[in-house]
Formats: C-alpha cells, structure tokens, sequence
C-alpha cells in the first residue's frame, strides 16, 4: 500500500486533460490532472483521493481501482499493477471479475448497441445505458439479482419473451456453461455457493444432475417493451481468452423494426439524461 500513493501521484500528474475533455485554455498550475478532476472522472470523493495519494486508505475496492485506471488511462499492465498495490491480486482459483480497460474501449466503441459484460457464472458486471433502457435498469435490482441463471430459475428474465423450446434449449445451454466453469474454478467459494442457491429450483437440479459440459450459445431474443413494444434482437457473446469475461452484444434482427425501436429508447434515454443535468 505505501506504493499506492506515489503510483497515483505521478499517473495523475502524467495524465492529459485534453485527452479527458477537460482542456479550457486557461492556464493550469499542474502538468496533469487536478484531484478535483481526477474525482470526478473516477466517480469518487474529492477527500478519497487525497487519502489514497497519501496512502491513508487501507484498501480500495478493486471497483474503485478499475474506475481510477479508467480515468487515468492506464494501461492493462498499469491497471493489473494498481490492482496488485490495492491488494486486489489475481488468484487463479476465482472467477475473474475485473473488467479490463480494453474491454471498456470496445464497449464505449458500441454504443449503438445493447450491450453487458458477465464473468464465467454469468453475474452481471457492467452494461451499457441502451441495454438499461432495453431490458430494464439492473441498479433497481438488488446486488443479489444480477445472475441470469437466477433470472432464470428462480426469478424471471427481464423483458424476455421465450417459447418453450427456446427456454429449454436456453436453459440447457446455461447449465452445461455453469458445469464447465465449476472445472475451470472448483475452489471458488461464491460459484458454490451459486450452484447451492440454484439447487432450490427442481429445473436446475434436473439439469444439473445429467453433468453435461458445454458453452452458451448465441440466440435469437424478443424483448417485451413496455413502451416501444416487441424488440427482435440477435445475441452474440465474445469470451475473453485469459479471463472467461463474456461480452454480449444485442443486435437487431434483419427483417424487424429493431434498429428503429433502438433508436428511440437511446433518443428517450438522451432527452432523460438532459432533463436531469
């Protein structure tokens, strides 16, 4: 930790404002970035960042550590190092869970499209404003009900309309994905103690029981809107190499309205964010 401060000191003073958004033309009294600013484009207090820099705080969130190396432009190696300074080191034996700034480039790059990022037991860790305004905001869920095999078995998946074939098959691919993760991370207490928690649906203990290995699959979604109405999308998932991260990507279906639909709830999701700045 008495590397944290003097790491962050000299990534701030090397940042670039304009590269940020933030040159003005007014004179600064600082080559980098102001704590000020560096606060805001983390998402975090002001008083955080000068406990950080001054090594006053015991240990950040590996969330804080990702949206500082978001803000200071960092890296992927500047970002696993400043997970390592925080106490966030890697360990094989868990699921990954940090979302690396690559990532993040290709998400902002997408913004046309719903789009969200899973880690291997398909819990829910980032996702675009159009998917929120797609399939509903997950912040109004509680940190518990962000699984979709939760969604699935226990619960119900937002906004998602399924004939029964296509639940089934959706479902068997869930599952078979969830075993080949319990191989990949056996000792992973929050897998086991997923895998406990879906065990109270009969549907998830039957398929569960037939041990079939396997990988989720691209599918073919309707989202029932309340505003806009049916939305025909396409799934596609892209899985990092190293970290089993999956990236699903929502586009229209050729042939439907979607592209039109899409457009807008981002145009509603647009005027809303105005309205409240």
């Amino acid at each position: 930790m008495d590397q944290l401060g003097p790491a962050l000191r000299a990534w701030r003073d090397r940042a670039d404002p304009a590269a940020a958004g933030l040159a003005d033309g007014s004179p600064r009294r600082v080559t980098g970035l102001r704590r000020t600013e560096l606060a805001a484009l983390a998402g975090i207090s002001v008083e955080y960042v000068v406990r950080l820099e001054q090594g006053r705080v015991a240990t950040p969130s590996a969330q804080v550590c990702s949206a500082l190396a978001r803000a200071l432009r960092l890296s992927g190696e500047e970002h696993a190092h400043l997970l390592r300074m925080a106490g966030h080191a890697a360990d094989p034996a868990r699921v990954p869970r940090e979302v690396p700034e690559s990532l993040h480039r290709i998400v902002d790059q997408l913004a046309g499209h719903p789009l969200a990022i899973y880690d291997a037991t398909w819990e829910l860790l980032h996702w675009n404003a159009l998917f929120a305004a797609t399939f509903g905001d997950p912040d109004d869920r509680g940190g518990d009900d962000r699984n979709v095999l939760v969604w699935q078995f226990l619960g119900e998946l937002p906004r998602i309309r399924q004939t029964r074939a296509e639940r089934t098959a959706f479902e068997e691919s869930l599952v078979a994905d969830l075993r080949a993760t319990t191989s990949r991370y056996p000792d992973d207490p929050g897998l086991t103690a997923l895998v406990a928690r879906l065990g109270a649906s009969p549907r998830f203990r039957e398929l569960w029981g037939r041990r079939e290995v396997g990988g989720h699959q691209s599918a073919h979604k309707f989202v029932r809107h309340p505003e806009v109405g049916e939305i025909a999308l396409n799934s596609d998932i892209l899985t990092t190499q190293d970290t089993n991260l999956r990236l699903v990507v929502y586009t229209p279906q050729p042939g439907t309205d979607a592209r039109e639909k899409l457009d807008l709830l981002t145009r509603a999701d647009a005027r809303s964010v105005s309205t409240r700045v």
